[in-house]
């Protein structure tokens, strides 16, 4: 499992000009789940990112979670995160989960994600969306589970 974080001051999906999920200070977390991934990549995954250590303390250092600083998760399916672009111009995208199976992962994924912190907002999984962000810092991490 993949993910692409983005430490936000705000974030905001649209579809069809329709804002379907926003969070204030918090994480965008661009989601992708491969073949062979189940429940147990997800769990590690989600453990974490509310866990990682990327925002600020009172003396500037990266050192509080975004549970320690009560901060919003977007979460966002993601296929393209499993690109293989070295064959050519034209990025394979056969690592990534099938469409069912990454539709159940991402949805596991969110529940537990609900269930252990407060605000959790989602775009819609297969949906053409607009993401809108205001990147702090900037701070993108990559995250892979195996």
């Amino acid at each position: 499992m993949k993910a692409l974080l983005q430490r936000v001051a705000e974030a905001r999906v649209d579809i069809a000009e329709r804002t379907v999920g926003a969070v204030g200070p918090g994480l965008l977390v661009l989601l992708c789940a491969e073949r062979g991934d189940a429940e147990a990549q997800a769990d590690r995954m989600l453990a974490k990112i509310l866990k990682l250590r990327i925002f600020s303390d009172e003396a500037g250092k990266m050192n509080r979670s975004v549970q320690d600083i009560g901060g919003g998760l977007l979460v966002v399916s993601q296929f393209t995160l499993a690109a293989d672009a070295s064959g050519g111009n034209r990025p394979s995208f056969t690592q990534a989960a099938p469409p069912d199976e990454g539709r159940r992962l991402y949805e596991y994924f969110v529940a537990q994600a609900r269930r252990a912190h407060a605000e959790v907002a989602t775009g819609e999984f297969g949906a053409d969306m607009q993401v809108r962000l205001v990147n702090d810092g900037p701070v993108t991490i990559p995250l892979q589970i195996q």
